[in-house]
């Protein structure tokens, strides 16, 4: 499941960045007089609020019951289609060495004949598997979409109380995110509902 890539973004820097504007503006040299305190404590308050939340994107697919379904029927069609390749191209294979075989019985003109069905066939082949390629390629894009507006459908009825102010993703090896607290991992309340839910309705 390939999420969309996550960065730290201005509107984060710029809410930590007023908090911290206004935490020093309490703190100027000289300004101790009461006035100031409460801007002072209103910063404390807002970057006490902030919260962010990550979800484990190898665990959610792991455990996410539809996503272990659509990605096994995938990889059987992906199955599928390396067979039905690989037997086109042993009976090509079959075919010209029956050609060697009987290279010296054949006229010129039926020797060429046949080397250029055999080049047609090739051709033919080649143009097959780019096809299916190509298919496969976008089954597996909307598979990815598909499963991207479930989990922010999700998250959004999740968040509907604005507890966290992001959300972000997290996958072993590959994330931006540098350091994570669980205390935060909210991936198993995410496979709870999302397995609540079901497969869509067919179409």
């Amino acid at each position: 499941m390939r999420t969309r890539k996550q960065f730290v973004t201005n509107g984060l820097l710029a809410a930590l960045s007023a908090g911290l504007f206004m935490s020093c503006q309490g703190n100027k040299s000289g300004s101790s007089s009461p006035a100031t305190t409460p801007a002072a404590n209103n910063g404390s308050l807002a970057a006490a609020s902030f919260k962010i939340a990550y979800v484990d994107l190898d665990s959610l697919e792991a455990h996410f019951e539809y996503f272990k379904e659509k990605r096994g029927q995938l990889e059987q069609k992906q199955q599928g289609m390396d067979n039905q390749l690989k037997g086109k191209a042993r009976a090509l294979q079959s075919e010209y060495q029956d050609l060697q075989r009987k290279a010296s019985t054949l006229t010129q003109e039926q020797g060429e004949a046949a080397q250029r069905s055999l080049m047609a066939k090739q051709q033919q082949l080649e143009q097959e598997a780019q096809n299916l390629r190509a298919t496969y390629s976008e089954q597996e894009a909307k598979f990815n979409e598909e499963l991207q507006n479930r989990l922010d459908a999700f998250l959004k009825t999740y968040n509907s109380d604005k507890r966290f102010a992001y959300i972000f993703s997290y996958r072993s090896g590959v994330s931006n995110i540098l350091y994570r607290d669980p205390a935060y991992d909210v991936t198993a309340d995410v496979i709870k509902g999302m397995n609540s839910t079901g497969a869509p309705a067919a179409k």
